[in-house]
């Protein structure tokens, strides 16, 4: 008897987080990526867009087109999704403060095609409380930002219907450092500070809270601990259904339902033996997708190589054929929840949403997502489980493989011409984007901008009115990306948040060798400091350009501080200018500069100029960030004394290392900490 054939599930979303260069070039890759089977496009946008900045602009130097594609007009928007059916494509957009501009760029391109707008769909990221906590894209206060969000919210309500209008992110805040039970309790206090808002609006409105609640999906992380995340998303989805249905009064089941989509864990993909890579994001995709009742609508899968630098399209293959594989090779799609009835499941399930549950109300108490942010109560608890999460990794306790256990290796073949292992911006398209703009500025109705952007600042200067229909206007007559940013920072003004180190002002507890270690290090700081005739060693730490990843930087500001330093770091998005001038004033020992985006060379090169022109040609510059190993070669050349990548993972090594450059830097004695201690 031949057995019936069961019916299959429809998979998920099968989305690349791509985007690089120009929009031609990122045009090409989605184009080829949809060829191969993905069923989804998801955008990553260049930091000056993401930030509001023209690639004109002094912060967005080095940046243009490195973390994603650079989209300062419509044009640009047109090009990014030429010969793409809008119509007939689900596009996610990873975009935040800039979202409502972006957004508004998209459809009126979809306009422009004929297309029926009420019919895309897709989503804006939109989510602003978590660029506070994790990636610093904001531009303005929580308030504004807010209001941008809600705007965007309303709009799509009423005229886009089918679109998903903001993702509230965990994803972020696990890079940052959150334990799943912060996961789930930061990411539903921004929930509650978003729907509080819209159900305010919606006593004027055609649609309801539920309806809110109903286009409302979530963006979260998966880690290597498959158990604790599985558990993970079905507690999030537990309390998910219990605070749309108690608080906003959602009766109908399917509104309430959650809905999320999922990058699996990119902080865990390591530098060393990055081959190992390929079985983790495995794991981690299972995790959210075993799980019928907790499934993933979208998953995107990082490259084996994203530690290494910015992937290439057959990584990229890679990936999506791991998710084409599970979808449609094995059998899971024919059964229902693998995990009901299981007692293990189920008490992990119970304890995390019942943690989860006491810190929501823990922010709810202290005001909410908004104030908990302004108070710097939700940055400080990342640094501190972030901090928590490393210690673990150094002392042993917590094992990375290739990492700090089994790092015994064979040559890799996949990594054994680093030059040609990852993809590279040709740093000559900066300058082309940049003339690019020129040509579009001078070729528009300059009345018709003009007009415009006085009619998005008057918006903007009155509370109640919606600026979707001003940036809309904006959009049609060929506003730049920078004169939109530029003129809501006239209105709202920017904003810096809180950056956290503070929750490390005393030194951490620390037992045994690692108590040994740390102990012999702060010696050394001291005698250091002693011989140069200083109170302590000034380490200057700063974030030049727009790479508002400040988790690395956060992390060496608090192991220094342990080890006796004194840290000089006042945050993110700094121009090279303003940190060599404060490394004069402050009259520091070291200049630490961390850099993910892949501007390091552009950006370093400047600092360097701007110390020696200022007279501080005895002051070391170290770097940190995802550097290959022949742009490490290229900054020693111009002087940079320590290149520490994603393979440098013990801080207080680190610090040794920073110490002892210091120690170099003014001609004193060799350091008496072992070599081996020593990185860089």
């Amino acid at each position: 008897m031949t057995e019936q054939p069961r019916e299959r599930d429809r998979p998920w979303l099968m989305r690349t987080y791509a985007g690089h260069s120009t929009a031609v070039e990122s045009n090409a890759l989605f184009r080829r990526n949809l060829t191969k089977g993905q069923t989804g496009l998801s955008v990553a946008f260049d930091l000056p867009t993401q930030t509001g900045y023209d690639a004109d602009h002094v912060l967005a130097r080095g940046e243009v087109g490195r973390v994603g594609v650079p989209i300062s007009h419509i044009g640009h928007m047109r090009t990014l999704f030429d010969g793409i059916d809008l119509a007939e494509t689900n596009t996610s957009m990873t975009i935040n403060a800039t979202a409502m501009w972006l957004l508004a760029l998209y459809q009126t391109v979809a306009e422009e095609r004929g297309a029926d707008v009420s019919a895309l769909r897709g989503t804006t990221q939109n989510d602003i409380v978590k660029e506070y906590l994790s990636r610093g894209t904001h531009v303005f206060a929580p308030a504004p930002s807010i209001r941008l969000t809600c705007d965007l919210i309303a709009h799509t309500l009423d005229d886009i219907p089918r679109w998903n209008p903001i993702n509230i992110c965990s994803y972020h805040l696990q890079e940052a450092g959150a334990t799943p039970v912060q996961e789930i309790a930061y990411s539903l206090s921004t929930a509650i500070a978003v729907l509080d808002e819209m159900r305010d609006r919606a006593e004027n409105a055609s649609w309801d809270i539920s309806d809110v609640v109903s286009r409302m999906s979530f963006f979260v992380n998966a880690g290597v601990r498959f158990v604790e995340e599985l558990c993970k998303m079905r507690a999030f989805g537990r309390l998910w259904d219990r605070l749309t249905t108690d608080r906003y009064g959602v009766t109908d089941a399917k509104k309430r339902r959650f809905r999320y989509g999922v990058q699996v864990n990119s902080l865990g993909l390591t530098h060393a033996q990055p081959e190992n890579n390929v079985p983790r994001i495995v794991l981690e995709m299972l995790a959210v997708t075993l799980s019928k009742n907790a499934r993933a609508r979208a998953v995107q899968l990082p490259a084996w190589n994203e530690a290494l630098g910015l992937p290439r399209p057959w990584d990229q293959q890679w990936s999506l054929r791991t998710q084409q594989i599970l979808a449609f090779e094995s059998d899971l799609l024919e059964y229902g929840d693998l995990f009901d009835g299981s007692t293990v499941i189920e008490r992990e399930t119970t304890e995390l949403a019942d943690a989860a549950w006491e810190e929501l109300q823990r922010v709810q108490d202290a005001g909410g997502a908004i104030a908990a942010v302004e108070s710097g109560y939700l940055k400080s608890q990342l640094v501190a489980s972030h901090a928590a999460r490393r210690e673990r990794i150094e002392s042993g306790v917590d094992k990375v493989i290739g990492v700090n256990s089994f790092t015994e290796t064979e040559p890799s073949p996949l990594t054994a011409d680093m030059t040609t292992a990852t993809q590279r911006v040709d740093p000559a398209l900066e300058d082309a984007t940049v003339n690019d703009l020129a040509g579009w500025r001078t070729g528009r109705d300059q009345d018709a901008v003009r007009r415009a952007l006085e009619r998005l600042a008057a918006d903007a200067a009155e509370p109640d009115v919606n600026l979707m229909s001003a940036s809309l206007e904006c959009a049609r007559v060929g506003v730049t990306t920078g004169e939109w940013g530029q003129t809501l920072r006239e209105v709202f003004g920017e904003y810096r948040a809180p950056t956290g180190i503070a929750a490390a002002q005393a030194p951490r507890a620390a037992d045994g060798a690692d108590a040994d270690r740390l102990a012999e290090v702060r010696r050394l700081a001291d005698d250091t400091a002693t011989e140069l005739g200083t109170g302590r060693l000034r380490l200057l730490i700063g974030k030049p350009g727009l790479d508002g990843h400040s988790n690395g930087a956060e992390q060496i500001a608090v192991r220094a501080r342990d080890c006796g330093l004194e840290v000089v770091y006042s945050g993110i998005r700094l121009t090279p200018e303003q940190i060599a001038a404060t490394a004069l004033a402050e009259d520091v020992h070291c200049v630490g500069l961390s850099i993910l985006s892949g501007a390091h060379v552009e950006l370093v090169g400047r600092v360097l100029d701007l110390l020696r022109d200022g007279g501080g040609t005895g002051i070391p510059v170290i770097v940190g960030g995802i550097i290959p190993d022949d742009d490490a070669s290229t900054l020693h050349a111009l002087g940079v004394a320590g290149v520490f990548t994603p393979k440098d993972f013990d801080l207080t090594d680190i610090i040794a290392a920073i110490i002892t450059t210091i120690r170099r830097a003014h001609r004193l004695a060799t350091s008496p900490l072992k070599e081996s201690h020593v990185l860089g």
